[in-house]
């Protein structure tokens, strides 16, 4: 399916979400599907609800409400692109099941940090994190302060099958955007099992391990760097943790992309801590990308 699906209600952060979920439909060819999710009674045979006429015009009321946030939406959709093939409905929520269950077969699923019912002061509302740890695809959630463009993809790699899908979608959106790529794969030693506070083995030397760590990035970067030659790369590997690192150079990102569990992660996780806290801490949209037949 040919199409991105982007979560909208009635907040500013939705509306961001939108604008970038219709800016990337353009850059992709691609038709964009909008969703509004309301309570699942309201879609249902209006005579379930019983006769009681207060009910019956609370029903209305909500119902009417669910139209105009997603007239609204399409009609924004209509202004920015004109020529954008746009579809929109009203879906039986839970807001995150209704786009988990709709984001199947879809190029990408794009929501807000958080929607119109969050708490003040909230970073990451919980619809948000449930579509980017259970949707089947993609999934790109829109946060930062929209400063920019810096015509630059930041992606975290590690050597992992997870940062590999991230590579792939990286590679493919700064040929899109014509920007470059930078790739980082930040390192830390690993924690001593014994010997005193402090004590690092000499195995653990700093430029062995980074020699290292310079290979499994080249090695990662390889084959994608032959499909996309067109993209300028800046491999970095840097000395730090993979979530201070990312989130420091996704100040100057349009795009941060990490893969959903990393080469650190525990088996079963549906996200790893790197994706988990960049979802949170980053500067800028996170897209979080599952490995092939991950689900």
């Amino acid at each position: 399916m040919n199409q991105i699906l982007v979560g909208i209600d009635e907040s500013d952060l939705s509306t961001a979400a939108l604008d970038w979920a219709i800016d990337e439909a353009r850059r992709r060819g691609a038709g964009l599907r909008v969703l509004h999710a309301v309570l699942p009674w309201l879609l249902r045979d209006p005579a379930e609800a019983g006769t009681d006429p207060k009910i019956a015009e609370i029903r209305e009321w909500m119902v009417e409400c669910g139209r105009q946030t997603l007239d609204r939406g399409l009609t924004r959709v209509r202004d920015r692109a004109p020529d954008l093939e746009a579809t929109g409905a009203m879906v039986a929520g839970p807001s995150s099941q209704a786009l988990v269950r709709a984001a199947e077969g879809a190029l990408m699923t794009v929501v807000g940090t958080h929607g119109a019912n969050a708490l003040s002061g909230m970073v990451l509302g919980s619809v948000a994190w449930q579509v980017a740890a259970h949707a089947p695809g993609p999934v790109v959630v829109v946060r930062g302060d929209g400063s920019g463009p810096h015509g630059e993809i930041v992606v975290g790699v590690d050597g992992s099958d997870g940062s590999d899908a991230a590579l792939g979608f990286a590679f493919q959106e700064a040929a899109l955007r014509g920007a470059r790529l930078r790739a980082v794969l930040a390192w830390t030693f690993p924690m001593p099992t014994g010997g005193p506070a402090g004590f690092v083995p000499a195995v653990y030397d700093p430029e062995i391990v980074a020699a290292d760590e310079s290979r499994v990035l080249t090695e990662a970067l390889a084959g994608w760097r032959e499909k996309y030659p067109e993209v300028t790369v800046a491999p970095e590997v840097v000395h730090g943790t993979a979530a201070r690192v990312l989130g420091g150079a996704s100040a100057r990102a349009d795009l941060l992309v990490v893969g959903s569990r990393g080469r650190g992660g525990f088996a079963g996780l549906v996200l790893g801590s790197v994706s988990h806290a960049m979802l949170h801490r980053s500067h800028c949209p996170v897209a979080v990308i599952r490995p092939t037949g991950d689900a």
